[in-house]
């Protein structure tokens, strides 16, 4: 019985890899790591003055960890919007850090992208030298932006949650572009290739802290708690192979 299953289990799990294979790859960081993203970081003074592009930090040292779930000691948010992890750019020293990271994919031909993030600043400065993060969705085919987010903790008053302990939360933020009418005019971007890129940042003082969590890039909505689409593949293949196991063994 377990030498004929085996062989089946073993066919699911790399079936489950080619799911959604045009997506961006470890899009929900399901694979325990930070593979298949780019990160970059270094510290930020002041200049230049905000917005900072990202590509200004690229290959530089990053600030970025791998969460598993949890409660934000800041925010009270959960760490993991779906699945098992998420990451947090930089993080809630106030050290001058800046960090980043990104990930492009080509060809991406499913119609629907869905993503999560949850912004956490802590209140300082003026809408140029505050700590900050921007989030960007480029459509590297046409060359434009399909969606931006850029927020200082000078501008989040009024739009973020006030925790009343000098920080303000976003909380979680579900994204979702439909690529079948997000091109100019409402045309479809399917098809195209796209970069992700996000930052988070100090002040550039070096007392207040900025950081971000991000979560969930996949073609299909995923609820909180609920697991990744890989996840649900690779379980789905598995209770397949089960099945069909049991059925050669009934024939026979």
């Amino acid at each position: 019985m377990i030498r004929k299953i085996l062989p089946i289990a073993i066919c699911a799990v790399f079936a489950a890899g080619s799911v959604h294979a045009t997506g961006f790859t470890n899009g929900g960081f399901e694979d325990g790591d930070l593979g298949g993203w780019n990160q970059g970081g270094d510290s930020w003074y002041g200049f230049p003055s905000l917005p900072v592009p990202a590509s200004t930090y690229a290959g530089g040292p990053s600030n970025n960890t791998l969460m598993t779930a949890g409660t934000d000691p800041i925010s009270g948010a959960n760490t993991v919007y779906n699945g098992n992890y998420s990451v947090r750019v930089n993080d809630r020293s106030n050290d001058y850090s800046v960090s980043t990271i990104d990930q492009s994919v080509t060809n991406y031909t499913d119609t629907d992208i869905y993503f999560q993030w949850n912004a956490v600043l802590e209140a300082s400065h003026g809408l140029t030298d505050s700590d900050y993060f921007s989030l960007t969705l480029h459509d590297d085919t046409t060359g434009t932006d399909v969606l931006t987010r850029s927020y200082s903790s000078a501008s989040a008053p009024g739009v973020f949650i006030n925790l009343m302990n000098g920080w303000y939360s976003s909380g979680w933020q579900l994204e979702h572009i439909d690529l079948t009418t997000a091109g100019v005019g409402g045309t479809s971007l399917v098809g195209n290739d796209f970069t992700l890129t996000l930052l988070a940042s100090d002040c550039p003082y070096g007392g207040h802290a900025g950081y971000t969590y991000l979560d969930g890039f996949a073609p299909v909505i995923v609820p909180p708690g609920a697991p990744e689409p890989g996840s649900l593949a690779l379980l789905g293949l598995g209770l397949a192979g089960l099945a069909a196991s049991r059925r050669r063994k009934n024939a026979a």
